[in-house]
């Protein structure tokens, strides 16, 4: 998947943005249209289209594979986890790995993929690789959807620099007749349909030329029974994998409840904040304050029996607020996070401090006066 700086910058012919660029965002469209779950890049190089797709949120899993373990190396440190992924986790998850092998053979870690892309690959491989390729891809992979794209050698007349091919590693380059008929046969056999398009505009009044770069997008036409797949699944894996990353997740217990818990403290700090700042409202005023304080010690009465009803207002009671789960609930971000009420209790037992019915959040504001 090379950047060819014969495509980018010509006396002629210049795009903008540059044309790698738009065969990423090629890929990217097609993965906000069809929602894959599941992405594998074939000659995926320096991982740069990688990089693109984990921030798509439709995928959970994404693996590029090489030929070229070194070219992997150099960038594949972009796709580790940052930091701000394990203080806000996603609400998805998302698992990307790296292998060093060659499209010509087959492993059973490159099975159940939705989409496969092969940007700027099949030029590169040796004719006996070539002849593997679609048995490995279509036969034995067999995505719902698979994008190739390709050269269009018809193209080249209006790239000065080109002498032969676009780059010294190409094994050859296609007309588009070429490309078609290829791309035609390989669908035939293996029961997909294939749409042509490409990126890389041809100058006005020079439209027979086509796009600088062409595109077959092929589609599966039938699910792929169980039973196929397992009869073709080699025993042993070729790959070499050389880099695995999982993102911080919710769907993770762990993630999820530590997410929890800090939503609940920081709503039921502001809920508490609100709380004083009326309550320091009434103190200004004596008569006020009087009634306020003898409302507060009715509560005091009952503390040790006290069931919070599921509506009631947060309270005060000598030296500690209390702030009932129930109100908490009701915030949508927490709400969202936990799902039930009973999922919430749970998280948060044992991790943050609860009346003793364990129906209401309990801060003892004396400490805190202390500590301030």
């Amino acid at each position: 998947m090379e950047k060819n700086l014969q495509e980018e910058f010509t006396p002629i012919v210049k795009f903008e943005p540059p044309l790698y660029k738009q065969r990423y965002q090629f890929v990217k469209d097609l993965v906000e249209k069809y929602k894959p779950k599941k992405v594998a890049d074939l000659g995926c190089a320096d991982c740069s289209l990688l990089w693109m797709l984990k921030f798509c949120s439709c995928i959970e899993v994404l693996a590029g594979l090489d030929i070229c373990a070194n070219v992997m190396r150099e960038k594949m440190h972009t796709l580790s986890p940052l930091p701000v992924d394990y203080l806000q986790p996603s609400e998805r998850s998302l698992t990307v790995t790296l292998h060093h092998g060659s499209v010509a053979h087959k492993d059973p870690c490159m099975l159940g993929f939705d989409l496969v892309t092969c940007i700027e690959l099949i030029e590169h491989l040796e004719e006996s690789e070539l002849e593997k390729f679609p048995e490995v891809v279509f036969g034995f992979m067999a995505p719902s959807i698979v994008v190739i794209s390709t050269p269009n050698s018809e193209f080249n007349s209006l790239l000065p620099r080109v002498m032969l091919y676009r780059h010294p590693d190409h094994k050859f380059e296609w007309s588009q007749a070429q490309f078609q008929s290829w791309a035609l046969e390989t669908a035939r056999c293996y029961d997909y349909s294939v749409e042509f398009t490409g990126v890389g505009h041809p100058p006005t009044g020079m439209e027979k030329v086509g796009f600088c770069t062409q595109i077959g997008v092929f589609f599966r036409k039938h699910p792929q029974t169980g039973e196929s797949v397992q009869s073709e699944k080699p025993m042993e894996a070729v790959y070499k994998t050389v880099f695995k990353a999982v993102y911080p997740s919710l769907k993770d217990e762990k993630y999820l409840q530590n997410a929890v818990i800090n939503e609940v403290l920081f709503t039921a700090q502001i809920i508490k904040h609100r709380l004083m700042s009326k309550r320091e409202e009434y103190s200004d005023d004596p008569e006020t304050k009087s009634k306020f304080q003898s409302s507060m010690d009715c509560f005091s009465d009952y503390l040790g029996k006290l069931v919070v009803e599921k509506n009631m207002e947060p309270f005060v009671s000598g030296n500690e607020v209390y702030i009932p789960l129930t109100t908490i609930f009701s915030f949508p971000k927490v709400n969202r996070l936990c799902g039930t009420f009973e999922k919430l209790c749970k998280l948060i037992a044992g991790k943050v401090t609860l009346s003793s019915d364990g129906s209401a959040v309990m801060f003892n504001i004396e400490h805190e006066n202390e500590e301030n």
